[in-house]
């Protein structure tokens, strides 16, 4: 029996990205590149009628630019789409924008040349797109999209509980940026809890991942720093590139150490250390995402005390990380991302178990 192949759309406004895109997707026996398209404009019409399965989307173009025709694409027929993107201010910020609104994944161009992969687990762009082609998408914008700037969120933060009774870990990955937006902006300053972010992604990115979470949330979001302490009504997001672990007076470390589950910075890192630095204190959430990590990590927590909870199948990007989650036994409660932020909301007012 013949497998049907992964119909790839390859826009970009270049020429030369194209052929090379092309060349690289060609290559592998398990795709077909089926049309090409110079922006946005074109892509709609082919999207329209190709029908393809995955989406390699350039970030800037002319006559319609990637984020105007990603959505277009996510209400019209959505697709599960690969940004690319370099690594430059405005750029980064736009993929980021572009996960928010429903891309899978992204790929920077500068790796097109070398077709390697990278720290946070990606492959090549072949091994992306392949992965996209499994991921599941809906027409729903996050609300972190829909309203990029709370406007009592300054104020809000005044009222940060005085003491930090609980430390919540959220992890994540393919689809995180999306599933991060419907959760953090969402959580409230006055609960007596502080939180660690991990969302598996390259150097460059995570700061503008933490700033668009930050102006919609009423907790601090900011990407961590060597020295940071964590503090109730703040999240610390891991930086591209580095595990974040934690050291003496609940002070962040950035550490270089090997990748774990093929990633740094990795899940599994955190939740050690935070597990045995806060015990029955820790909360752990673990979101869609490819792969197991998160897992062990989810182990050490719940062998010192602490909760777990991973995100339904039935709202996930790729159920993947917290269906090894709940296959290990470890899940106190598994809900769908719009309950996740009240769930954590519950799971830091008691310490009781509850399964959902």
């Amino acid at each position: 029996m013949t497998l049907q192949k992964i119909k790839v759309l390859v826009v970009d406004d270049s020429k030369f990205a194209r052929s090379r895109i092309v060349r690289q997707l060609d290559a592998d026996p398990r795709m077909t590149v089926v049309g090409q398209a110079s922006n946005g404009k074109e892509a709609l019409e082919l999207v329209r009628e190709l029908r393809p399965n995955v989406i390699t989307l350039d970030v800037e173009m002319p006559v319609m630019d990637g984020i105007t025709a990603l959505r277009q694409i996510m209400r019209l027929r959505p697709t599960p789409v690969v940004m690319l993107s370099t690594l430059a201010g405005p750029q980064t910020d736009a993929t980021i924008a572009a996960l928010e609104l429903g891309a899978v994944d992204f790929f920077l161009k500068s790796r097109l040349a070398s077709g390697e992969g990278d720290d946070t687990g990606q492959g090549n762009l072949a091994s992306v797109v392949r992965n996209a082609a499994n991921a599941k998408v809906s027409r729903t914008l996050s609300r972190t999209t829909l309203q990029p700037d709370k406007p009592k969120a300054v104020e809000n933060r005044r009222r940060i509980a005085p003491r930090m009774d609980y430390v919540v870990l959220i992890g994540s990955s393919t689809g995180g940026p999306k599933a991060l937006a419907e959760v953090v902006p969402h959580l409230p300053a006055d609960l007596n809890a502080a939180y660690l972010i991990v969302q598996h992604m390259p150097v460059g990115f995570t700061a503008s991942l933490a700033d668009r979470l930050n102006k919609a949330s009423e907790i601090e979001v900011r990407e961590a720093k060597a020295g940071d302490v964590i503090t109730a009504g703040t999240a610390l997001l891991a930086p591209g590139g580095f595990h974040m672990e934690i050291g003496n007076r609940n002070q962040i470390q950035l550490g270089e150490g090997p990748t774990e589950c093929g990633v740094r910075p990795a899940i599994d890192v955190t939740a050690r250390h935070a597990a045995r630095v806060f015990g029955t204190k820790m909360r752990s959430v673990i979101l869609t995402g490819m792969g197991s990590d998160g897992t062990e990590g989810s182990r050490a927590i719940k062998a010192a005390g602490g909760l777990v909870l991973a995100e339904h199948e039935s709202t996930c990007a790729v159920y993947g990380m917290p269906k090894s989650v709940a296959e290990a036994g470890l899940t106190d409660r598994v809900a769908p991302l719009r309950r996740i932020a009240n769930h954590i909301v519950e799971m830091c007012a008691s310490v009781q178990k509850v399964a959902v």
